[in-house]
């Protein structure tokens, strides 16, 4: 909607940071398959799976959608719940959803900057001078809180990088300092997992920082480049 709100205004809409799927389904327009807006069917299918085992709701799965099941492993309920939800919702498989998705033109046309650390080591030590930050400015008060309020460590909003170990710590699984050293080395990896997606586009310019992060200079340089494509 912002991004439809900038264009009408004859305007250039950035997009600044998000997962590489977030970005990568807006540019596709990527329609999302419906949900159930009360959860029920959900919730429905939750304790089906805690009743019967990943295995039989895999089963049930391979009856109407036998390629998405033989990727996914008994283990992974909130997959394979989605799977069922959206079918019993549309009549429609997860795989049919999202090869039609596919095969559809990009919805915009769109530049990409990637922004990095040309020393690797360097990424890494920002990423655990932050999550010290995050730790530091009550990361593990605010998760207790939520743990409080009634928010199930199962949801998927607590299986994040940086709430599940703590959910774990409170769980009695692990200790505070693991917990801590769990969420650096978990996000060292998914840092990883970006940059691997992000280099197997060949449409994304590059920015390394060859230190220190000097942000006119990579200022300088995105203006330019955006300007070398007639923007």
């Amino acid at each position: 909607k912002a991004v439809q709100d900038i264009l009408a205004r004859g305007r250039l809409p950035i997009i600044a940071g998000g997962t590489n799927l977030y970005i990568d389904s807006l540019i596709s327009g990527l329609d999302f398959a419906e949900r159930a807006e009360d959860n029920a069917l959900r919730e429905r299918l939750n304790a089906q799976y805690d009743e019967l085992g990943g295995e039989a709701m895999i089963a049930t799965l391979r009856g109407f959608d036998p390629e998405r099941a033989a990727k996914l492993h008994p283990a992974d309920k909130r997959r394979i719940v989605r799977a069922i939800e959206i079918y019993t919702l549309t009549g429609e498989t997860i795989t049919e959803h999202d090869e039609k998705t596919r095969k559809r033109p990009k919805k915009y046309d769109a530049v990409k900057i990637a922004l990095s650390f040309a020393d690797r080591g360097m990424l890494y030590d920002r990423i655990n001078e932050r999550v010290d930050k995050m730790v530091a400015d009550g990361l593990f008060d605010e998760v207790k809180g939520l743990l409080d309020s009634g928010l199930s460590p199962d949801s998927t909003a607590m299986q994040a990088i940086g709430y599940k170990e703590p959910a774990a710590y409170f769980a009695g699984e692990i200790t505070k300092d693991e917990a801590i050293e769990l969420i650096k080395l978990s996000s060292r990896r998914y840092a990883k997992r970006q940059l691997t997606w992000l280099r197997g586009d060949e449409t994304v310019k590059w920015y390394q920082w060859p230190s220190s992060p000097d942000f006119n200079e990579a200022r300088r340089f995105s203006t330019e480049y955006l300007h070398s494509c007639g923007l």
